[in-house]
């Protein structure tokens, strides 16, 4: 899977604009108005009637190496560490995950997929646009999950960047990490071990690679996600969620 203040009014704000620019690269996540919070992949509201974090799981998902700077990039370090503040914040009573992902780095996917999957707090994920390759895996590790009509999932096999030995072991390799990936999904939604494996071995619909393409409804049928819904239907579930704990 894929985978890959106020000026002193002085007349001189150069020292106030450093401190700022400064502080809001140590604090990520700043209160803006009225129980707002805005922070890089997501932010913090207050105004309904919980207090939820919305988290952005946008473009490819970056591991250990950085990527070039003009790819959207969703860097699993600063994930972290948000996801285990939100677990332990005393305010946020739950957490939206909204995926619109090409895929990425598989451990530093899986690693965020476990996180959420061991959160106690409620949880809901919606799929916007498309939930591709390690997309999967942070899809289903939420208690609930949606995705829009118009949206897409693809299935395929673990590939790599580089160079490859042609031994055993390398490919063995490749098949514990596929195994790894399936048992994670199959454990966190309905969909059985058999029927994702044959959906990343199918050579019928991507001209080019294994694999297969679900669009929100098949993905349902499927038993991949829970339901196809918008924005209102999963904070509703999400609400329901939290009032019901």
């Amino acid at each position: 899977m894929g985978f890959y203040q106020d000026s002193n009014n002085s007349g001189d704000t150069s020292d106030t604009s450093q401190d700022l620019q400064q502080d809001q690269q140590q604090n990520p996540a700043e209160k803006t108005s009225d129980g707002e919070r805005a922070g890089e992949n997501g932010a913090v509201t207050t105004k309904g009637r919980h207090t939820i974090h919305a988290l952005t799981i946008i473009g490819q998902i970056e591991g250990h190496y950085t990527l070039p700077s003009d790819n959207k990039t969703t860097k699993y370090e600063h994930v972290i560490p948000q996801i285990v503040e939100i677990e332990e914040s005393g305010e946020i009573e739950g957490l939206l995950i909204v995926l619109n992902t090409v895929g990425g780095d598989i451990e530093a996917g899986l690693a965020l997929a476990e996180l959420i999957a061991g959160m106690k707090k409620p949880t809901v994920s919606l799929v916007l646009g498309g939930g591709h390759s390690i997309g999967v895996p942070l899809a289903v590790a939420a208690k609930r999950s949606f995705i829009a009509p118009s949206a897409t999932m693809t299935i395929h096999p673990v590939r790599t960047n580089g160079l490859v030995l042609g031994v055993p072991q390398a490919f063995n390799y490749f098949q514990r990490m596929q195994e790894r990936i399936i048992r994670f999904v199959t454990s966190n939604s309905r969909i059985s071990f058999e029927r994702f494996q044959e959906f990343c071995l199918s050579t019928d619909e991507l001209t080019t690679d294994m694999g297969s393409v679900l669009d929100g409804n098949r993905a349902v049928e499927e038993g991949l996600i829970d339901q196809v819904g918008s924005l209102s239907d999963a904070i509703g579930a999400l609400y329901e969620m939290i009032e019901g704990n």
